[in-house]
Formats: C-alpha cells, sequence, structure tokens
C-alpha cells in the first residue's frame, strides 16, 4: 500500500494556513489591547479646576466640590470673630487650579471665637450682639458663657438708636466662668425732630418706600375717590410736606380706594398696636396668598403704638406682622 503524496501536502497546506491565520489574528488581538492600553493611559483621570469656596458656608462649599467630583479633608480653627462660624477660611488647592477629579481638598472651617476676655463692643448695635452672643454661648457648650443683664439701660445721645455706648465689664476683662453684661444703649437724640416728606400724589406703593427711610411715625386712613383722583394714591397728609415734626408725632396720611377691585380681592387697613420700644426696631408686614406664595407689603423701623398699613389682597390671604424676624401677629384677610 503506497501513500498518496498530494494528500500529504494538501493536508500540510491546510494546517499551516490554520496556523499563520490564529497567529496573525492573535497579533491583531494584542495590538488592540495594547492601542486601548495606550490610550487609557495616555488620557489619564478627568482634569477639573477647583473652585472658589473660601468665605461659604460649609454646605454650599461641600455641594460645589461635589459637582466637580472633588471631596473635602475638614480642619477646624478658630478665627477672630464668632460671625465666621461655619465659614470656610483657607483651602488648598488655591481656587482654578487645575487638579484630577478625585482628589481631595483641604479646608479649614471657622469654629468661631475662642472667648478668654470681654470684647469692646461699644459702637455695635445692641441686636447684632445679642445675636453675636447666642453663637459664642452655642460655640463654648454647657452653660451660657455671656448673657446680658435685664432690663437694659437706655439714654439720649448723638449715637444711632441701638447703639451701644458704654458696656461693663470694661473690654479686654478675663473670662473665667459665666460673665453678665451691662449695657447703656442709645435712644437716639432727646426730642429729635425730622422733615415730613412730600407724601400727597405719590402712589400707595411709592409713599410706602418714602415713609420707610424718612423717619416719620404714621398714621394711615382711607376714603372712596373724588372727581378725577387716581385709586390707591395718597390725597392728603397733615402735616404738610416739608415741615419740621417730632419724630414721634403720627403724620396722618389719606389714601384712595382701588379703582376696582377684582372679584376675589379686598382693600383695608391692617391694624396692630405695637408696645413702646426704647428706640424704632424693624418692623416687617408681609402677606401670605392663598396661592402659598409670600409677598412683603412693607418694612420700617418703628418705635411703637399703634402700625397701620392699607393693603389690598386676596380674600382669604393671612397678613403676619414681624419684629426683628420674630412674628407678633397674624390674620387671616376676608
Amino acid at each position: 500500500m503506497g501513500f498518496d503524496l498530494s494528500s500529504i501536502e494538501d493536508y500540510v497546506a491546510n494546517h499551516l494556513r490554520m496556523f499563520i491565520f490564529s497567529v496573525f489574528g492573535l497579533m491583531i488581538f494584542v495590538g488592540i489591547i495594547a492601542v486601548t492600553v495606550f490610550f487609557i493611559a495616555v488620557r489619564g483621570e478627568e482634569k477639573t479646576m477647583v473652585p472658589d469656596v473660601t468665605g461659604k458656608e460649609l454646605t454650599e462649599a461641600l455641594l460645589e466640590l461635589q459637582v466637580k467630583e472633588l471631596y473635602p479633608r475638614l480642619q477646624l480653627r478658630y478665627s477672630q470673630t464668632s460671625r465666621d462660624r461655619g465659614l470656610i477660611l483657607e483651602q488648598e488647592p488655591k481656587p482654578g487650579s487645575i487638579t484630577k477629579a478625585g482628589r481631595r481638598i483641604r479646608l479649614v472651617v471657622s469654629q468661631g471665637v475662642i472667648v478668654n476676655r470681654v470684647e469692646n463692643f461699644a459702637s455695635r448695635n445692641i441686636d447684632e450682639v445679642r445675636l453675636d452672643i447666642q453663637t459664642i454661648n452655642a460655640t463654648a457648650g454647657g452653660l451660657p458663657l455671656l448673657s446680658i443683664r435685664e432690663p437694659i439701660m437706655y439714654q439720649h445721645s448723638a449715637e444711632t438708636p441701638g447703639t451701644i455706648i458704654a458696656q461693663k465689664p470694661e473690654p479686654g476683662t478675663n473670662i473665667s466662668g459665666p460673665t453678665s453684661l451691662e449695657f447703656v444703649v442709645s435712644m437716639g437724640r432727646e426730642n429729635q425732630s425730622v422733615t415730613v416728606p412730600q407724601l400727597t400724589g405719590l402712589p400707595l406703593a411709592r409713599a410706602l418706600e418714602v415713609i420707610s427711610t424718612s423717619g416719620i411715625n404714621f398714621h394711615f386712613l382711607t376714603r372712596e375717590r373724588a372727581g378725577g383722583e387716581s385709586g390707591e394714591t395718597v390725597v392728603a397728609q397733615l402735616p404738610a410736606a416739608s415741615t419740621s415734626a417730632a419724630s414721634t408725632l403720627p403724620v396722618q396720611i389719606t389714601v384712595t380706594a382701588p379703582d376696582n377691585l377684582a372679584g376675589n380681592e379686598t382693600f383695608g387697613i391692617f391694624r396692630y398696636t405695637i408696645p413702646p420700644n426704647p428706640y424704632p426696631l424693624s418692623v416687617r408686614l408681609e402677606a401670605q396668598l392663598p396661592s402659598g406664595d409670600r409677598q412683603r407689603i412693607f418694612t420700617v423701623n418703628y418705635s411703637g403704638g399703634e402700625f397701620t398699613v392699607p393693603y389690598k389682597l386676596p380674600i382669604g390671604s393671612v397678613l403676619i406682622l414681624s419684629m426683628l424676624n420674630r412674628e407678633l401677629f397674624r390674620e387671616t384677610v376676608n
């Protein structure tokens, strides 16, 4: 029995071709992997710009870093004032630096001021100082470190009403435990007079803006329109414009009713008697509409007495009166 030489040659040739194709395919596969690895290595991690978060609240800073895919490394530090508490004092890398996503950014966060001496409160507003002391006590923990002795002494002076003009203990006194602060606060000049502004002829909204910065006391009245008068307009005032009057004397202001009211609207005067204060405090009247939106009506510094303000609002609105951001009274408009 003889061998078929041509069959053997065909067999060898077929296997040789298969081997060559396999080697070639393997080389292509390895080449693809190599190219992919090369481009991944060249591209590297995604770059991002470090945002400027210095001076911002910690929560706001964290959100900005999260957007940039950066992560915080926090350090706490006492600062020179309690008003810095919770703010970013420093950051590293600096704002505008280009860095890799996923990097940690060092944030130095203020713990507020470490209190061991009485600071100088003179020339500061008493209401601001109250807020500062609340922050200091919250930082200290435990028993209140500082407190304000009540009642506060008030005195007429040339300083702006509400300004601290004297204190005890003196600035620089060491604090070894809970300390009570005594303040003398300015009531402004005695028998201070103001110049009555021109209100007659102004639309109500504009008149309220003028009153808020004029320093006058005020009392609103309303009446129906007469002749060619416009609605919601000041048509009379007493004393007259440019008159010099005591700041405690109410200026009587007469406003006309609106030209027309929608079916769900009403017009009236809000009235509330605010207890007397030693000096004018910030008072705000706003309305919560049936839709849930809030609408500011009037903001003014007011020393007390009957507080009157005209309004035109949808029925069912709630009028809210606040002093120093503390709610005093609310009523529903019918």
